[in-house]
């Protein structure tokens, strides 16, 4: 039984319908819609917010229920499919200067989760959370150091989260993410697109460990903590090399030059103006462990290193038409 929550005497049982699986994103960006895609051809129900009426469209085309929403302005009574959902995918970032949107709206939150069907509900939060910790290697119970605004309002958030369902019977996560990258995000879309990379992405190349993990591993861990009866638990969700960025660019442009070479062409520099920017940029070098994803979630990741991230991705790159948009 979980802590906190009293036993419920036994009912004799009733015939009734298998609940069908209905998983509720809020925020379907990059990740959320990765997830909703794949869970939408295994034939669930999937709801979800965005930003805009052309995201909304995108998202419906799809077969996502979707809704324009934004925390700070909107009411979650609006959002009907929210009390019908089974899983609960958080996504939405906190805002400098405000925190996480959705605690925010706690009372109406916890009423509405507390009346419906949810079992399962997970955040995504992110490795920031640990700060600078020499290099060392950490795990889920080394000691959060967040020195950043961002951090801060990460660890506040899985804070809050934690706490807003520490009277629910459900399985509830945290999920601390290293840096996503994917399909249509990566090393190999930015040198495609001809991106520059900004002051604060310039001096991230000179730290010597990055946590990063691929969208589709992110899935995985999804789907293996849907099977995993949990009151309460965090994860660090990486990969198995925390290689330092300009490694990962440098092997990135090695890849295209050999298979696309005509896509390659010297970014300009960055604005000068960005300069000051240097100051407000923290140390956080640490090596972050996913022994625990691994042990209790059964998680065999289909791109341990960058290497095989990469390569994935630009093997996808098969025809013209599916090659990085440099327009953009």
């Amino acid at each position: 039984m979980i802590p906190g929550i009293a036993p419920v005497p036994a009912a004799p049982p009733v015939a009734s319908p298998p609940q069908p699986r209905h998983m509720f994103v809020f925020g379907a960006g990059f990740v959320g819609r990765y997830v909703s895609e794949r869970l939408l051809a295994q034939g669930w129900q999937i709801s979800g917010t965005c930003t805009s009426p052309a995201k909304k469209r995108e998202l419906e085309v799809l077969g996502m229920k979707a809704s324009v929403f934004d925390a700070t302005e909107s009411s979650l009574q609006s959002i009907h499919s929210l009390q019908q959902a089974t899983h609960l995918l958080i996504s939405i970032p906190p805002i400098p200067g405000f925190g996480d949107p959705l605690l925010n709206l706690n009372e109406d939150l916890r009423r509405i989760l507390s009346h419906g069907n949810l079992e399962w509900l997970c955040y995504l939060s992110s490795t920031s959370v640990y700060g600078d910790c020499g290099g060392a290697l950490v795990d889920e119970d080394h000691m959060v150091n967040p020195k950043s605004e961002s951090a801060k309002l990460r660890y506040e958030a899985e804070k809050g989260w934690l706490n807003l369902v520490n009277h629910l019977n459900l399985s509830a996560f945290i999920f601390r993410l290293g840096g996503i990258y994917g399909p249509g995000r990566s090393a190999l879309d930015t040198l495609a697109k001809n991106n520059s990379l900004s002051q604060r992405q310039k001096m991230r190349e000179s730290k010597q460990y990055t946590a990063r993990i691929h969208v589709a591993d992110i899935y995985q861990a999804v789907l293996a903590s849907m099977s995993t009866r949990c009151a309460r638990k965090i994860f660090n969700v990486v990969d198995d090399d925390p290689a330092p960025r300009a490694e990962v660019f440098a092997f990135a442009r090695s890849l295209i030059e050999m298979r696309h070479p005509d896509l390659i062409t010297e970014s300009p520099d960055v604005n000068s103006a960005e300069s000051d920017i240097q100051e407000r940029i923290l140390p956080a070098e640490k090596r972050v462990s996913n022994a625990r994803m691994k042990k209790e979630l059964g998680v065999k990741l289909l791109h341990p290193t960058y290497r095989s991230g990469l390569q994935s991705i630009l093997d996808s790159w098969q025809t013209e038409s599916q090659l990085p948009d440099r327009s953009r």
